[in-house]
């Protein structure tokens, strides 16, 4: 058995990372002369480096990792599953029985009106399906004019082109180009960009930005609006409670299809199966991926309302998307066991009533350190917003303070995110009150060592 861990010294690790791999979302000549962090272990909401440092998984991997690291159960259902049928498509008039299980649980764990998956590998792919799918509904419906996709500034949905694209990101734009028919609206970003307008009003006013561009566009041209119901990779920008009602009402006014990009916040994130329940959103089309699998193998899809699924099924003959490993079967037990896992120990509800209230009330605490501006959390996805002098006023550059921050985190021992200047945390479903505790002290040092970083810079 060939299982690669620590055979090598950290620095020959690094040596042959640098020389042969091209790490996502880096600045390669940085990485390389600073060297990677060579993570070789992961127990519950920990992981190890190779050097031996104990290190809190704030991020559950990558917004994923729900039901913790090391799951026995996982590897020994996608072991068996793999000495019956490592691997068939489904293409080809083909099935399988784990994906058609996994489909049947998809259906009964999403809203009611959500009884089809097309499944894929990842986020990205499920919005590239998205794309596929919004514009194929209308034009198989005699309105192929209808093909616009209005999204957000700062959304995240993805990196291959149609999902970069769909995102808001200018980076990415700049680098690769876009895609045509795509517009992009303001985010529900109150903290940041509602100036003088108390929340509620702020989120009206974002809402109603998707009336003004529909009437700008033409409703005859628009085919869908994608957002996330919290935007993760943004900042963990949590919208006004007045926002989603108006977005969904729009959408139903206008009809134009309402996506909600459940990659992040999908699978017991915000203490309900989907944000689109906590948030009261009907979907047309619902991607999802991560936390379907806790992250152990490679899984994503998108869930299809029965409106777009008929129209789909009865009109469009052969639907010309797939991709090799759709519903690959190890993957898909995979799934099927983190939900059950998830199912039997109730971390939805945990989250909901528990852990979740319980990290909330200590993180909202934290916005009595001077160095910081905000605190949100819902269930368990939270940002502390980095600033000089409270809301309003930033650092220079945008991003310094919260790469600062980022490495002292990980430094003391907790994995959080720095997006601008803001602090990420979206921790394992299953973090303990004493880890709550744990990642509330390590988040203080921090901060604690950044501020005193600062004023040796002269910059508070």
């Amino acid at each position: 058995m060939n299982v690669v861990s620590n055979i090598h010294p950290t620095s020959a690790l690094r040596e042959s990372d640098a020389k042969h791999h091209l790490h996502p979302f880096s600045d390669h000549k940085a990485l390389n002369a600073e060297g990677s962090r060579v993570i070789v272990k992961g127990e519950g909401c920990w992981i190890w480096d190779s050097d031996g440092n104990r290190i809190l998984d704030g991020m559950a991997g990558l917004w994923c990792s729900q039901i913790g690291h090391g799951r026995k159960e996982i590897a020994d259902v996608v072991h068996a599953q793999m000495c019956e049928l490592e691997y068939y498509n489904t293409f080809f008039k083909t099935t399988h029985p784990p994906v058609v299980a996994l489909a049947q649980k998809l259906s009964e764990l999403a809203p009611a009106h959500l009884n089809h998956v097309f499944f894929t590998n990842s986020g990205s792919e499920a919005n590239d399906t998205v794309l596929r799918m919004a514009r194929t509904y209308w034009a198989l419906q005699g309105k192929p004019e209808k093909s616009v996709i209005i999204s957000r500034h700062n959304a995240y949905h993805g990196s291959t082109l149609a999902g970069a694209a769909l995102g808001g990101m200018g980076g990415m734009h700049q680098q690769a180009g876009t895609v045509p028919g795509i517009h992009h609206i303001a985010q529900p970003y109150w903290y940041g960009e509602g100036g003088d307008m108390d929340e509620d009003a702020f989120g009206l006013w974002a809402a109603r930005e998707l009336e003004m561009a529909i009437d700008a566009l033409g409703e005859d041209k628009v085919a869908a609006f994608i957002a996330e119901p919290i935007q993760g990779a943004g900042g963990v920008i949590i919208p006004p409670a007045t926002y989603w009602p108006e977005i969904s009402r729009i959408c139903r006014e206008r009809d134009i299809l309402l996506v909600a990009d459940e990659v992040i916040c999908g699978f017991g994130r915000l203490g309900t199966w989907f944000g689109s329940d906590h948030f009261g959103i009907t979907p047309d089309l619902m991607p999802i991926a991560k936390g379907l699998s806790s992250g152990y193998l490679p899984i994503g899809g998108v869930m299809v309302a029965d409106r777009v699924a008929d129209v789909i099924i009865n009109k469009a003959g052969e639907f010309y998307h797939g991709f090799t490993y759709s519903g690959h079967p190890a993957c898909c037990a995979a799934a099927l066991e983190n939900l059950r896992i998830m199912e039997e120990e109730k971390l939805v509800e945990r989250v909901r009533d528990d852990i979740g209230p319980y990290l909330q009330a200590k993180w909202k605490e934290l916005i009595g350190h001077p160095l910081v501006g905000d605190a949100r959390m819902v269930g368990l996805i939270g940002a502390l917003e980095l600033s000089p002098g409270g809301r309003g006023a930033t650092f220079d550059p945008v991003g310094s303070v919260g790469t600062l921050c980022r490495d002292h985190s990980f430094a003391n021992g907790l994995v959080m995110r720095a997006v601008r200047d803001s602090m990420i945390i979206a921790p394992p479903l299953v973090l303990s009150h004493e880890e709550a505790d744990e990642l509330v002290r390590i988040t203080e040092k921090t901060l604690d060592d950044t501020l005193a970083d600062l004023k040796k810079q002269g910059r508070v």
